[in-house]
């Protein structure tokens, strides 16, 4: 009897063989995404602007991309945070003059918005054994925790939001890369990859 409870069948197969890879590549994204906007505390709104918008398309795509090729169960969640994470990617690139107080409020519903899709997609994956996804959980969480403390405290300043916009990509970057070796050593387990 395996110890594995992805079976040859089973339709998490496919994605389990695809999907950590991608997982990883937003980790890191995220992870960089933070280190930049730490390493360069006194960077303009506009550069800031910038590199989300960039961050969030690319992010994005990579999800859209990904759901759609493979279109296993729960698709249509990655789908959904590919979807916002381009919109507001897109809106924060046609309207780099917006106001820190704009751009903080586009952050802010992403975070929260792009935390609630990444938790119930979490919840769904939760029937694959092994799968992680209470790190998906976990990353979507801090996305909403993130977007809310913004929403609290929009007065505290652009530098603020860097430093908190940083740690936030780090934390959630983190989270994301070892939810890829996880989901990458239950495909291993399973025989996939």
């Amino acid at each position: 009897m395996s110890t594995s409870s992805v079976s040859p069948t089973d339709p998490f197969r496919s994605l389990l063989k695809q999907i950590w890879w991608v997982v990883l590549l937003r980790g890191i994204l995220a992870i960089l995404f933070g280190v930049v906007a730490l390493v360069w505390p006194g960077i303009t709104v506009w550069a800031l602007v910038v590199v989300f918008a960039i961050y969030a398309v690319v992010d994005g795509i990579v999800l859209i991309v990904q759901s759609v090729r493979d279109r296993a169960e729960g698709w249509g969640w990655w789908l959904a945070m590919g979807i916002v994470s381009v919109i507001a990617g897109l809106v924060a690139l046609f309207w780099p003059g917006i106001t820190a107080l704009a751009l903080l409020y586009v952050i802010a519903f992403y975070a929260i918005l792009y935390g609630i899709t990444g938790i119930v997609a979490g919840i769904r994956f939760r029937k694959v054994h092994s799968s992680g996804w209470v790190w998906s959980v976990l990353a979507g969480v801090l996305a909403v925790l993130f977007g809310i403390v913004l929403l609290i405290f929009p007065g505290e300043g652009i530098l603020s939001l860097i430093v908190l916009l940083a740690v936030y990509a780090i934390l959630f970057g983190v989270l994301l890369v070892v939810l890829a070796f996880q989901v990458r050593s239950t495909a291993k387990k399973a025989g996939v990859v």
